[in-house]
């Protein structure tokens, strides 16, 4: 099947201080999230500037896309600038009818798949004729490159382990929490243990631990636990190396929650905490979405969920 190009389709963040309440209006939209807790939420952005990452490395990956790939490479976001409405109506222009959508999420459920499935096909309906499909690439939570990549995140980050303490060091993983009722309805949970056990694996560390961070719920809402701060909390390790799988850039999350807070923690604790890094623009990880692209366009059929798959669960 022929594609006339791929569009990277993420979760935007504001560039300015004056961004930042447009930006969580939108993501916020029709949930109920009490305002204070966007307040709260705003003040992380400001703590940098009004600068979320997020933006400048999805830059960066198109831009390596586009080395790799002969096929023309957009970017649309769901939450912020540029929209992928205003995406998909450029490439319309530029006359592209058959496109591949790249999602800057590993892991299913609902924000992190069928979300972004909603929005595409939202998109589409929006700009009318004529005609533009976009069909997205298949799950890769354990494709093997991507677990390389990670692989090699985690081994570099032990390096930095004192050699006398490398063998008691612990090893954490962290993804975003979810509410437990979207978890039971998404295969977020298992995709996650699954890969989390296949980059251990691959640096020949058995023992290993998930937890999760960046919450946002009410209290009286369970969600997947444990907290990364209160693991720290109560293990105590002398030496942890803290690895973001569940992100694939160092997006605001990973900067505040991990490198800002459980740092801090870390720090009162007597802790020696080294956080690995992300897939970002790894070559291996590029390599991974040029090989996705490539079965796409040799026939693979394209990534069809179940109808209820992730869905959204009640309230």
């Amino acid at each position: 099947m022929l594609y006339d190009a791929l569009v990277v389709v993420s979760f935007g963040g504001p560039e300015k201080t004056q961004d930042v309440i447009p930006f969580l209006e939108n993501v916020l939209r029709g949930r109920n999230v009490p305002r204070e807790r966007m307040l709260e939420v705003a003040e992380h952005y400001y703590h940098f500037g009004g600068v979320s990452p997020i933006n400048e490395q999805n830059r960066e990956l198109v831009a390596a896309l586009r080395r790799e790939l002969d096929l023309p490479v957009y970017w649309g976001n769901r939450n912020w600038h540029p929209m992928l409405a205003d995406t998909l109506r450029q490439m319309q222009r530029d006359g592209v009818r058959r496109a591949l959508a790249f999602v800057t999420s590993a892991f299913g459920s609902y924000s992190g798949c069928r979300q972004y499935r909603e929005d595409i096909a939202r998109a589409v309906a929006e700009i009318g004729e004529p005609a533009l499909t976009v069909d997205k690439l298949r799950n890769f939570s354990n494709h093997p490159l991507f677990i390389a990549t990670m692989a090699e995140r985690t081994a570099n980050a032990f390096e930095q382990i004192p050699a006398d303490r490398l063998d008691a060091a612990a090893l954490v993983f962290t993804a975003h929490s979810v509410p437990m009722a979207m978890a039971a309805a998404s295969p977020y949970e298992c995709q996650l243990r699954e890969a989390a056990s296949l980059v251990a694996a691959r640096v020949g560390r058995p023992e290993w631990t998930l937890v999760y961070q960046s919450r946002s719920g009410p209290p009286s809402q369970p969600w997947l636990a444990p907290d990364i701060g209160d693991w720290l909390s109560e293990n105590r390790p002398r030496d942890v190396v803290v690895v973001p799988l569940g992100f694939i850039s160092d997006h605001m999350e990973v900067l505040y929650d991990l490198d800002t807070n459980a740092a801090a923690l870390c720090d009162e604790l007597g802790v020696n905490m080294v956080r690995a890094g992300t897939a970002g623009t790894h070559p291996k990880f590029i390599a991974m979405i040029a090989e996705l692209v490539r079965e796409a366009s040799l026939g693979a059929a394209p990534h069809v969920c179940a109808p209820d798959c992730c869905a959204l669960p009640r309230g």
